[in-house]
């Protein structure tokens, strides 16, 4: 039976390659030779080969040849150097973990909210600190806004055990994004697993240290670059033996990601980063391997999904060679990644567009390898998350494992033509970049210098750019609004309520135990280097706050690293802006400003650059008029100045310009001097200046600055003033 099936499989292949074989296989220069028919004339590097931020060019097929030579193609997963994942069986031998960050102000609603979500499918707790707690700054030391913001605020081992409460840290993973500030969040952390009779052993996870992030996102550091580092090593070196499944150093990326920057930038910082820190660590007296099972990098997600998919893989392989290089072991090689889709993206209207966008964007973080992942909330751009779009974004990792099946195959992107020719063009060009931070006497000097902050302001600038052209595209922002819109719940917290709250429990809390924790704290400062995370951790248990901690380490400092600020932004933010003016436009006069669409002749003639300028103005908050076309100029004008439109916009075909423009403007320009007009379309330079002898004030097409003539719109009609 066994063989007869064989047998009939053998000749139902033999068949189907005879006939494959009775079609000839076409060459790459035959299908190019027909490609470029089709292009009419047009070049095909122009209109088949496009070029990304990264300044690779990516062409319309890639085929075998295209990969020939590649190194990394033997390796399998789970091998060195590890492009195709630091695991064997890829996420069948162990599955990334869950990892959504809690963004409340509290340790209360942080618990409450962790102890839901731990419930339902979230794996690792992942604590981020508010931008006062990150800095060592106590809630009455920091700025009101800076308190609760984007995280929670931690001062005290007291808020640390009430946003630990009833979760069993043994079990569960944990991931402190720790700033400047690693060492006295480690401290009470373990001070918390210790009360809680917890084996400190078993601890799992990330708190890590990232002055280098820090410094990039505040532009400063409560103490010198060196105490830092020295913070950095002391409590490395005291947890590789009291808690050797927890890193200490948290490698981040998103700050360059977020700032504009490129595939190539966020990976070459973060690599470069990365090798400082190995460099002051072995400075004080840690060898690379225990330096390397303590380190964790963090990366965006962005939109471009192959791209992304690349960069993960792209990293390990450069990871793994640089810490080849320091002569660490191949385990050691190993890259650990922690993802979070990004915050570049995500929009505040049309906000439930941003569920696709995370969902892309996850996707492709799992498919590229990573070991945990943070999917934003939907409404995050908007103000805090609810308990709804908490358990969307985590249900979208969840749904993905388990209903997509992504944990089954190791390296689904492996052997893709495309995909291993941009992991090795990613790969070397962040490699170049490295280079360069390097030449330039590390990372800290090429910040200091403004080196790293000018080349993300290069392709920051050009993003903004394409984004202000329409060419970079947010569905639902500057292309496809929706004016009518249902606005998601406001749900802002109180926030000076909360920055009261804070500041009042802090007060209280320093005043237990005064004499003991002076003490201790006068101890600290006489400490020898060996005993800092031991008497760090009495000083916590004693009531000391954060800020007292940061205050007694960084009390004879004088020279505090000053670099410029790396600000974090979204995309979407220009025409935001503009949708927020129009808002206030209509709260004032009760309707959104208009703009009138002289459309000429029948639907078929004038409809496609109709529809082209309702887009266009919508998406800066306006208030199109439209309507099926109008025969003459007379009935064109009188529906004009009927509608009470300060703006109008002619839209038909090219043909019929030269009959309808030059009476049209003339006529409106005589019935309504404050009409501004518009042309949809971009007529030769010789037309064009005679519709501006007519009276038409611009054009408006495909090319256009679409933001900068939205925004100089509003502000000659004294829209958002």
């Amino acid at each position: 039976m066994i063989k007869d099936v064989q047998e009939k499989d053998h000749r139902e292949l033999n068949e189907e390659t005879r006939r494959f074989g009775e079609f000839p296989v076409p060459s790459y220069e035959e299908w190019r030779q027909v490609a470029e028919k089709t292009l009419k004339g047009g070049s095909f590097e122009e209109k088949l080969i496009s070029k990304t931020y990264e300044g690779i060019s990516l062409q319309p097929m890639y085929r075998q040849e295209d990969i020939e030579g590649l190194s990394h193609l033997s390796s399998p997963p789970g091998a060195v150097p590890y492009v195709r994942g630091t695991h064997a069986l890829g996420y069948q031998e162990k599955p990334w973990e869950v990892s959504q960050e809690l963004l409340y102000s509290t340790p209360l609603e942080f618990n409450e909210a962790a102890k839901s979500d731990l419930t339902r499918g979230q794996t690792m707790l992942n604590l981020v600190l508010d931008h006062a707690s990150a800095f060592g700054q106590d809630p009455d030391q920091a700025l009101p806004e800076n308190v609760g913001s984007e995280g929670v605020s931690i001062s005290s081992l007291k808020d640390l055990n009430t946003a630990l409460e009833g979760i069993d840290l043994e079990q569960t993973p944990l991931l402190v994004q720790a700033g400047c500030i690693g060492l006295p969040i480690y401290c009470m952390v373990v001070a918390h697993a210790q009360q809680k009779g917890m084996d400190i052993r078993k601890l799992r996870g990330c708190v890590g240290m990232d002055p280098l992030g820090t410094l990039v996102k505040e532009g400063t550091l409560p103490f010198s670059l060196q105490n830092a580092y020295d913070l950095t090593a002391q409590y490395t070196l005291w947890a590789k033996d009291k808690s050797p499944e927890l890193k200490t150093i948290f490698i981040q990326g998103d700050p360059y990601h977020n700032a504009g920057g490129n595939a190539v930038q966020e990976l070459a910082y973060a690599l470069a980063s990365g090798v400082e820190y190995v460099r002051e660590m072995q400075e004080r007296g840690l060898s690379v391997d225990e330096i390397g099972q303590r380190i964790s990098f963090s990366f965006s997600v962005g939109s471009n999904f192959f791209m992304e998919i690349a960069k993960f893989r792209a990293g390990r392989i450069l990871w793994s060679k640089i810490i080849h290089a320091f002569g660490g072991t191949e385990e050691i090689q190993k890259m650990f990644i922690h993802a979070r889709t990004s915050s570049w993206t995500k929009t505040v209207y049309d906000p439930y567009v941003n569920m696709l966008r995370g969902t892309s964007e996850a996707f492709a973080a799992i498919v590229g390898g990573v070991d945990s992942l943070h999917v934003s909330p939907f409404d995050q751009a908007a103000g805090p998350p609810d308990e709804f779009s908490r358990r969307i974004a985590r249900n979208t990792q969840i749904i993905l494992e388990k209903e997509a099946h992504l944990s089954k195959v190791a390296d689904p992107a492996g052997g893709s033509w495309y995909v291993e020719f941009l992991t090795d063009s990613l790969a070397k060009e962040a490699w170049k970049q490295f280079q360069l931070i390097e030449e330039n006497g590390g990372m800290f000097k090429s910040l200091e210098n403004g080196f790293v902050q000018e080349q993300i302001k290069e392709i920051a600038d050009k993003r903004f750019n394409n984004i202000s052209r329409c060419k970079d595209k947010f569905v639902g922002t500057n292309i496809y609004p929706n004016l009518g819109e249902q606005k998601l719940p406001n749900r802002e917290e109180n926030r000076d309520s909360a920055y009261l709250s804070r500041c009042s429990e802090v007060r209280s809390y320093r005043q237990t135990n005064v004499s003991q924790k002076q003490t201790i704290l006068q101890a600290l400062r006489k400490n020898s280097e060996q005993k800092l995370v031991e008497t760090s951790l009495e000083a916590f248990q004693a009531g000391a706050t954060l800020g007292e901690w940061v205050q007694t380490i960084s009390q004879t400092e004088k020279n505090l690293p000053v670099i410029k600020v790396l600000h974090s932004h979204r995309g979407a933010e220009p025409f935001e802006a503009l949708r927020k003016r129009a808002e206030t436009f209509k709260e004032k006069n009760g309707t959104y400003p208009k703009v009138f669409l002289a459309n000429m002749g029948p639907i078929p003639q004038h409809k496609l650059r109709a529809d082209f300028a309702a887009g266009f103005f919508e998406s800066g908050g306006f208030e199109v008029i439209s309507n099926n076309g109008f025969e003459t100029v007379d009935q064109a004008v009188k529906a004009a100045i009927q509608s009470g439109a300060s703006i109008v916009v002619i839209c038909s075909n090219d043909n019929a310009y030269p009959e309808f423009v030059p009476p049209l403007a003339q006529a409106l320009k005589v019935a309504n001097r404050e009409i501004t007009l518009f042309v949809a379309g971009r007529p030769a330079s010789e037309q064009a200046g005679l519709f501006k002898q007519a009276g038409v004030d611009e054009f408006i097409h495909s090319q256009s600055d679409c933001h900068h003539v939205l925004f100089s719109l509003q502000q000659q009609k004294g829209i958002g003033r």
